[in-house]
């Protein structure tokens, strides 16, 4: 019995998705060239031949790397996926141990190796609604190659002989703008190895840095508007977390232009819990680095709130406390009105968790300081709803938070409290009053009615 009421305990009436698990494939493949007639040939080992021809074995075994296997089939050509295996190992401990390795010769030929393997079509996703706390990620069939690609292509940008001068060479426009468009995988794994493998990249090309962020800024407006679906976008966010970060002041009107048409429309999209902290994260950065874009942020945030899902609300809820617990006092006053209009909204709600976040912005020293030091404001926008809740809420946590927070608003400005106590009363009364004689007008014209129809009844006959 009580595994049934913890059961509905956790049933939201609102959700549109099904309570049953959705049953999926564990794995999918890339579309792939495969090149099923191309034998691997046993290569010496490079630490077997002399200095002298290392060189040209690395770009031999680069090249045989670049042939591709079916994964699907877990029996096909398991000679030469496991000695592809091998060679990848071998060239990720080259790389690393090996000093001098990296002459201009390999370059293309490392950068054409990575190409073949990374850049492929993604496999379409079996579900458009993919829910990362509901369903498990298609993971990428060819992973244990994937995986030692990704290791070496990590080792090559982060090798003390790295000449990134050589490198943007080869590392140009197109090959970003490719890499970019792999964040779409949905395999966890290789969007961490991305994640790490952009930000090296940022890093070490300064002359591309203008072009990844106007491209992250294609994908976003492009997910916002158009798709609504894009697996990458909190990984995105998180490399652009750090990048926000080194920002010099005073921030440039691009930097400003992209937190105002994509981050703050990012908030929008259906899919906001798989990405909101990343996301929240970014605009904190923002305000952090520049307050006087509060107003602007607390606004868009306003513009967007959800109007019927509570899940979204109570994460907007949270948002807008850490944007409190870095607001300056100057920036508070420009936008307590607004704001606290809608969080009196929001404590009235009839859904307790949404009314619960709310009221637990009072938790908060800070906050509460500002409150304090505009309650002339804040708390005749506040109090009604307060009050009304305090008598009707169905809630007994909810009253219980309620009571408190009239309580602090009472230690807070006594005299402002008593005034807005007896103005709510009075209102109260000229409504019940109101409604009084609106049910005596009814009941009169009624009666009205009743008469007319007997004065007609009796003229028929």
């Amino acid at each position: 019995m009580a595994s049934t009421s913890a059961f509905v305990d956790k049933i939201d009436p609102f959700a549109k998705k099904s309570l049953k698990k959705k049953q999926r494939k564990s794995q999918g493949s890339s579309r792939y060239q495969a090149h099923s007639n191309v034998e691997i040939v046993p290569l010496p080992l490079l630490k077997d031949v002399p200095p002298a021809e290392q060189e040209e074995l690395f770009i031999r075994k680069l090249r045989q790397c670049c042939i591709s296997f079916d994964f699907m089939d877990p029996v096909a050509d398991l000679k030469g996926k496991e000695m592809k295996r091998a060679t990848l190992n071998e060239l990720v401990d080259h790389i690393t141990s090996g000093r001098g390795v990296l002459t201009e010769a390999v370059y293309p030929e490392i950068i054409r190796c990575i190409g073949c393997n990374l850049f492929r079509t993604l496999p379409p996703s079996e579900n458009q609604e993919f829910d990362p706390e509901e369903d498990d990620p298609t993971l990428e069939a060819s992973w244990p190659h994937l995986q030692l690609v990704y290791e070496f292509f990590l080792r090559f940008l982060e090798s003390p002989d790295f000449q990134p001068n050589i490198g943007k060479k080869v590392i140009d426009q197109k090959f970003v703008l490719q890499l970019l468009q792999l964040f779409d995988s949905e395999d966890p794994r290789e969007r961490d190895f991305l994640k790490t493998v952009l930000h090296r990249i940022y890093g070490k090309f300064l002359g591309w840095r203008a072009f990844i962020r106007k491209q992250i800024n294609n994908f976003f407006l492009r997910f916002i508007y158009e798709t609504e679906h894009f697996n990458g976008v909190g990984e995105l966010l998180e490399i652009l977390g750090s990048i926000i970060n080194g920002f010099a002041l005073p921030l440039k009107h691009e930097h400003k232009q992209f937190l105002n048409k994509v981050l703050i429309p990012l908030h929008k999209v259906r899919c906001l819990s798989q990405y909101h902290a990343q996301l929240a994260y970014c605009v904190v950065q923002f305000l952090e680095k520049d307050p006087t874009l509060t107003e602007k942020v607390i606004l868009g945030l306003l513009k967007y709130w959800p109007k019927t899902c509570s899940q979204k609300e109570v994460m907007f809820l949270g948002e807008i406390e850490e944007i409190l617990d870095v607001i300056e006092p100057n920036q508070f006053v420009r936008i307590q009105e607004p704001l606290f209009r809608q969080i009196a909204k929001c404590v009235s709600s009839p859904h307790f968790q949404v009314a619960e976040r709310a009221l637990y912005y009072w938790n908060n020293e800070y906050i509460m300081s500002l409150i304090e030091d505009n309650s002339s404001v804040t708390l005749p926008i506040m109090f009604p709803a307060l009050y009304r809740i305090s008598k009707e809420h169905w809630n007994q946590t909810i009253v219980a938070l309620v009571y408190n927070v009239l309580k602090t608003f009472m230690e807070m400005n006594g005299k402002l409290f008593d005034e807005l106590t007896a103005s709510y009363k009075s209102e109260r009364q000229k409504e019940k009053k109101r409604e009084k004689e609106r049910e005596e007008l009814w009941k009169r014209l009624e009666a009205l009615e009743l008469q007319t129809q007997k004065e007609t009844a009796g003229d028929a006959k």
